[in-house]
């Protein structure tokens, strides 16, 4: 039998939230006189005056880097320039020209976003920039990494907001494209806009899971065709704990980047104030939100999230969604991207493997 949580509810007004100085140094620090009331060690610090600190615990690169041998061509583009929201593009080398149409192979795009409990995380980060380039390239596809909004400073729905927003601008090339524009993007001749793809992990399969629930059906997006959803470790919670929450520590790797304390506080400061973890937007399963696509879920067997992603899984194919899921044996949470183990990297091409047959067939 599951239990409740007896974990307190703190929930931090947004307007309180601030920017650092230019000098990244809040003056009121400097005195002593402010106070931590949010903290994972070592990734974020929310102090009660709003102001946020984030150490740079994975570097970001340029576009540039990337493994030569792979032959994949990357850019960043800006996708809304009032909320500073921008995209990093992947591209695989080109493989000639269809015969029997005379025209370029066009290519799924996948709409990724990234992981960091909505609190951490960019499209820059190294590495999701060679994961996401490996990926592209092994698989055949367009990856279109999106950088949203983070809470505190932008708690929910602002990523899903963000999310929509990508798909709306990415709507608009595909006109460009049909149209023959000239402004059109350097890799939308490539693409095929009836096969996109919402994919994400941890907290970004999150937001393309809420991102196809709320805003994916009927006509809002045509001529985009979302044809699925792929979830890796999917960042989803609830009040009950379930047994790989309660018993985590008897089978997760040390040095996990995700547990029990620093799940709560992601969900603390990312939901809006006041709300429990079964919020639907924590807890899909509170109010029964599916989407209509195809889902594949890309599970750990060491990651706590693991029951929870199960469960999910069991709920949407009962629903009759076509749901189809893989657990990774041996690995926790967010292995493909900051493992480097000789086993998680196994790990890691069997998933882009199964990833790349559930686009060929969908």
């Amino acid at each position: 039998m599951r239990t409740q949580s007896m974990v307190p509810s703190i929930t931090v007004d947004p307007s309180y939230f601030k920017q650092k100085t230019n000098d990244g140094v809040d003056p009121h620090h400097q005195h002593g006189i402010n106070i931590v009331i949010e903290e994972i060690e070592g990734i974020i610090k929310v102090y009660k005056d709003g102001h946020v600190e984030r150490p740079q615990i994975v570097p970001c690169v340029p576009t540039a880097v990337a493994d030569p041998e792979l032959g994949v061509t990357s850019r960043d583009t800006v996708i809304d320039k009032f909320t500073n929201i921008w995209a990093r593009f992947y591209a695989p080398k080109l493989h000639g020209v269809n015969t029997n149409t005379n025209t370029m192979k066009k290519l799924p795009l996948l709409v990724y976003f990234h992981g960091g409990g909505f609190c951490v995380g960019s499209a820059a980060w190294s590495c999701y920039h060679a994961f996401l380039a490996k990926l592209a390239a092994k698989a055949s596809c367009l990856i279109m990494s999106v950088n949203y909004r983070l809470a505190p400073e932008h708690p929910l729905p602002a990523a899903y907001e963000d999310g929509l927003r990508s798909l709306v601008w990415l709507k608009q090339q595909a006109f460009c494209e049909r149209d023959g524009d000239d402004n059109n993007q350097w890799w939308s001749m490539q693409c095929d806009f009836s096969r996109i793809f919402l994919v994400g992990d941890s907290a970004g399969a999150n937001i393309a899971h809420n991102v196809s629930t709320r805003f994916c059906s009927g006509t809002i997006l045509s001529p985009l065709i979302i044809k699925g959803q792929i979830l890796v470790q999917p960042f989803f919670g609830g009040e009950a704990r379930t047994s790989s929450e309660k018993y985590y520590y008897m089978v997760q790797p040390r040095h996990s980047v995700l547990n029990l304390a620093a799940s709560d506080t992601y969900w603390r400061l990312a939901l809006p104030a006041g709300s429990s973890r079964d919020h639907p937007w924590c807890n899909p399963l509170a109010n029964g939100s599916c989407s209509g696509v195809a889902m594949m879920v890309c599970i750990s067997e060491l990651d706590i999230l693991k029951d929870r992603e199960l469960e999910f899984c069991g709920v949407m194919g009962r629903a009759g969604k076509k749901v189809e899921y893989v657990v990774y044996k041996g690995v926790g949470h967010a292995f493909q991207v900051l493992d480097k183990s000789r086993l998680a990297q196994t790990r890691c091409h069997e998933m882009i493997t199964h990833i790349k047959a559930f686009v060929d067939n969908n």
